[in-house]
Formats: structure tokens, sequence, C-alpha cells
């Protein structure tokens, strides 16, 4: 196995521990509940180094970011970590620290989400179901990221693009911790003009309302 490999395979697992180690917390209330539409988008902070990078190189508070949608009457997230595939909402509240969230949606998004968009929207989604999480934060689609994943789904079901694209040299690699976390997975050679989503570009979309938090 290659070094690159082995990096990638090593920071996958200390995510997917960080990940699904939490004890799950009760539901969440049924005020949240009730004010949900399918289709929209919550962000959390996640509690790993790796998040901490990506809150630092991106200057936010938030590092990752999911889908909801509505399944025999609950609710899940859909989101991309190791591998791509949906939460029950409790869950993904409970690995956020200190179970904070930020819930948006599309403006418009009773006329523009109609039946059709939202299974438009989840088919687009289902087709990365099960791929690995792309620590590479690489711009195709063999794996992929939890920004990429959302903006990709909605971009394919609306032509809507949520969030301005941007390149690695245009975030913030100079602390010491990003600096770490970006020699463990690329070595000395970071991509610096790979295009990339990220989820305070997401966050930050005029194209997207704030309608709940805790």
């Amino acid at each position: 196995m290659s070094s690159g490999k082995r990096r990638w395979v090593k920071t996958g697992l200390l995510l997917a521990g960080m990940l699904t180690g939490s004890h799950l917390q009760a539901q969440p209330a049924a005020g949240l509940r009730e004010s949900l539409h399918e289709g929209d988008i919550i962000f959390q902070e996640s509690v790993s180094d790796f998040s901490t990078a990506i809150q630092l190189a991106t200057h936010s508070r938030y590092s990752h970011c999911g889908l909801l949608f509505k399944k025999e009457g609950q609710w899940y997230v859909y989101e991309a970590i190791e591998p791509v595939g949906a939460a029950p909402l409790q869950e993904w509240i409970a690995r956020g620290r200190k179970q904070h969230y930020v819930v948006k949606r599309l403006k418009g998004a009773d006329s523009l989400l109609t039946p059709p968009v939202l299974e438009k929207l989840l088919s687009a989604g289902k087709q990365y179901a099960g791929r690995h999480y792309d620590f590479y934060f690489g711009w195709s689609d063999e794996r992929i990221y939890c920004s990429e994943l959302v903006w990709k789904m909605y971009k394919e079901a609306t032509g809507l693009e949520l969030g301005t694209l941007q390149q690695f040299r245009d975030f913030d690699l100079t602390h010491p911790a990003v600096k770490k976390q970006m020699k463990s997975i690329y070595g000395n050679h970071i991509p610096l003009e790979e295009k990339i989503i990220s989820p305070v570009s997401m966050f930050n979309s005029p194209l997207l309302v704030k309608v709940s938090s805790n």
C-alpha cells in the first residue's frame, strides 16, 4: 500500500470514529421536526482534528453539512461521511459539538422544490450512496465530501449553485493545525488549483435562508 493510501485510510478511520462514536441523544424537539421541509440543508461543527482544520482554513464555525429528507415518518440526513449514506436526524445532531446545528432552506422552496424536483434531488444523491469520503477534496465523483455532495445534488436537480466554487489557494492554509492535516493527506504536493465547495460557502449562499437552529 502506498504512503498516500495509508494516510487516506488512517485519516478515514479517525474521522469515521469521531462521527460514529457519540452516544445517541433524545429525539429532536417536536417543534424542530415540524419546522423542517425535505430538501433543507443542516450544518454543524464536527468534533475532530480534521474538522478543526476545515474551520481554521475556511474561517467558519461549520465544518459538516447534509440534506434533510423524510422516510416512513422519520427525519434523516443524507450526508457524505465514510461512506456516503443516511443517518437518523437525532443521531446526526448528537455527533456535533454541543449538539449545535443550523438549518437553512432554499428561498422559494415551496414553489421550487415540488414533489418531482424533490424526487430528482434524492435520486441525484442516491447515485453516490456507499462511496468513500473524499479526504483529498477532489472534484471527481469517485469519492465525495459533504458540501460537494449537497452542492452536486442541488445542481443536478434544480440547476442552482448553492455557494461559490473556489480553489485550495483561496483558503487560509497557514495555521499549524491546517498544515499538519494537509501534510498528512497530500505530503508536499497540495493541489492548490483544485476546485472545491466549502461548507461556509454554501452556508453563506444568498439562495438560502435560515429556518432553525439551536
